[in-house]
C-alpha cells in the first residue's frame, strides 16, 4: 500500500506544524532536547524525523551514531543539507515502518514524536522489538476536538493521512510497551495553544536497565 506521507510536501508540514496557532514544531523541538539528554546513550533512532526538527540539539561530541529514519525522501535529503555539519554521526533511512520485510539497526535509544498514530501499536512493537533499545521515549498527540489535524490554511494537504491515522491513548502505549518486556518511567504533558495537548511516555527495558 502507498504510504501517503510519501506525497506530504516539507513546506506544507513544517509551514502547518509552525503556525502559531499549532505551534508544534517549536513544542517537538524542545521535546527532542529533553530527549536526547535524559539518558546516558551513545546511539539513537528518531522516527518520523521529517525535515531534522530537534536535530539542531545533537552534540557530535556526545553521540555516536543518530539515525533517522522516515518514509518520504524529500524530507531525509532535507534534513541532510540542513544537518550537513552532523554528517559524521547522522545517517537517514528510507523505509515504510509498515512494510512486511521491515528491516533496521539496533539502538540503545528509540524516539518517536507524532509516530505512533500513523502506525498502530502492533506495527510500533515490531520496530521495538527489531531496534531493541534500552529507553523508548514518545510524544503522542491528544486531541480534544474532532479533527486530528489543526485548522489551517494548509489543512487539505493532508487529507489522505486519514488513510493510516491511528486514535492514541496513553493507556493503551502502555499496555502495548508492557506486553514487549517496556515499563513506564515519566509521562511529561505540553498544553498547545489550539486545545491540543502531547504527552510525552518514557519507557525502559525491563532487562536492561
Amino acid at each position: 500500500m502507498h504510504n501517503p506521507w510519501e506525497d506530504i510536501d516539507l513546506n506544507d508540514y513544517e509551514g502547518h506544524m509552525s503556525l502559531d496557532s499549532v505551534y508544534q514544531l517549536q513544542v517537538l523541538s524542545q521535546i527532542m532536547k529533553e530527549q536526547l539528554y535524559s539518558y546516558d546513550v551513545k546511539n539513537i533512532m528518531i522516527l518520523g524525523i521529517a525535515g531534522g526538527n530537534g536535530l539542531e540539539h545533537i552534540d557530535k561530541n556526545r553521540f555516536k551514531k543518530v539515525y533517522g529514519v522516515d518514509v518520504n525522501r524529500q524530507f531525509l535529503q532535507e534534513s541532510r543539507e540542513r544537518y550537513c555539519h552532523l554528517e559524521d554521526v547522522y545517517e537517514t533511512i528510507c523505509t515504510d515502518l509498515l512494510r512486511g520485510d521491515l528491516q533496521l539497526p539496533t539502538s540503545e535509544l528509540l524516539i518517536a514524536n507524532l509516530l505512533v498514530e500513523y502506525i498502530g501499536y502492533e506495527c510500533f512493537q515490531k520496530v521495538v522489538k527489531l531496534v531493541g533499545p534500552r529507553y523508548i521515549s514518545c510524544t503522542i498527540q491528544i486531541n480534544t476536538g474532532e479533527s486530528f489535524v489543526s485548522d489551517s490554511p494548509y489543512l487539505h494537504a493532508f487529507d489522505n493521512l486519514k488513510q493510516v491515522h491511528h486514535q492514541m491513548d496513553e493507556q493503551n502505549l502502555k499496555d502495548s510497551m508492557e506486553a514487549i518486556g517496556y515499563r513506564l518511567i515519566q509521562t511529561l504533558e505540553y498544553l498547545l495553544p489550539n486545545g491540543k495537548k502531547f504527552v510525552q511516555l518514557d519507557f525502559g527495558s525491563e532487562d536492561r536497565i
